[in-house]
């Protein structure tokens, strides 16, 4: 009696694990894959996976596009990452110091974190002028193609930035092997980096790194507006704010600033 209540248990959790895996797969495969290619990267007949991503529409967890037939994550799903993220140690610690810079710079303000395809902006304040420039959460930069990118390339583990930085090495625009390094001496002494018109033209940012426990790099701030107001000068008003604001979340995470004081370069 009690073997067979347990059976339907024991599909339950079965069910719901390969449920998982398919969002895992999705979440691999963002922003869209077919069903094939989906199959293929879980190793799972495309019937099955089928099945459950219909399961998965139906609940909001998965959404399909009738134009390309195409799956992604749905609304549930992104949902369930948003509340994931707002539970991290670094969002929390970093929440009102970028409001508070937001305040005092009037630009656009963001936090980003390393994720599974890169640098990930996981939140946002938004400047209160009538133009804004548009930095969604869940936005994926470039490593070496944007300010926040080049943060994370100067202060993460080789093994973690390496296949994304090949990936993008070849690409137009793309530093060389000497002026990479350059550049990444320059960020690691000062702790900033500055762009202009390198993501969006017309578009400047300045981008400093949060530290935690064991100066590990937790994630990236950045500040990001028109290059017609915002020069994003590495030793302007807005450098000092920045790195102000990057030291006292640093010490919220119990990470201090492993770097120089001041910018010395």
């Amino acid at each position: 009696m009690s073997n067979h209540a347990e059976t339907p248990k024991r599909q339950k959790v079965q069910a719901a694990e390969v449920g998982t895996e398919i969002l895992r797969g999705l979440a691999d495969l963002a922003p869209a894959t077919s069903l094939s290619r989906l199959a293929a990267h879980l190793g799972m007949p495309a019937a099955k996976v089928h099945r459950y991503l219909q399961a998965l529409i139906a609940s909001g967890f998965a959404e399909q596009d009738p134009a390309t037939n195409h799956y992604a994550l749905g609304r549930e799903a992104l949902y369930v990452g948003l509340a994931a993220i707002g539970g991290l140690d670094v969002v929390r610690a970093a929440m009102p110091s970028l409001a508070e810079l937001r305040d005092a710079l009037n630009e656009t303000c963001f936090l980003a974190v390393w994720g599974n395809r890169g640098p990930t902006v996981v939140h946002v304040e938004q400047p209160l002028r009538a133009v804004t420039l548009v930095t969604r959460v869940g936005s994926v930069l470039p490593l070496l193609g944007s300010s926040t990118g080049l943060v994370f390339n100067a202060f993460l583990p080789e093994a973690e930035t390496a296949p994304l930085r090949a990936a993008e090495q070849g690409l137009p625009g793309a530093p060389g092997a000497a002026e990479l390094e350059s550049w990444m001496a320059a960020i690691r002494r000062r702790g900033l980096q500055s762009v202009h018109g390198l993501l969006v033209p017309g578009v400047n940012a300045l981008s400093a790194p949060l530290f935690s426990v064991g100066e590990q790099l937790a994630g990236v701030l950045t500040v990001v507006g028109p290059g017609s107001v915002f020069a994003a000068d590495t030793e302007g008003e807005a450098a000092e704010q920045l790195l102000a604001a990057a030291r006292a979340i640093s010490a919220k995470l119990a990470g201090g600033w492993p770097l120089p004081a001041g910018d010395e370069a």
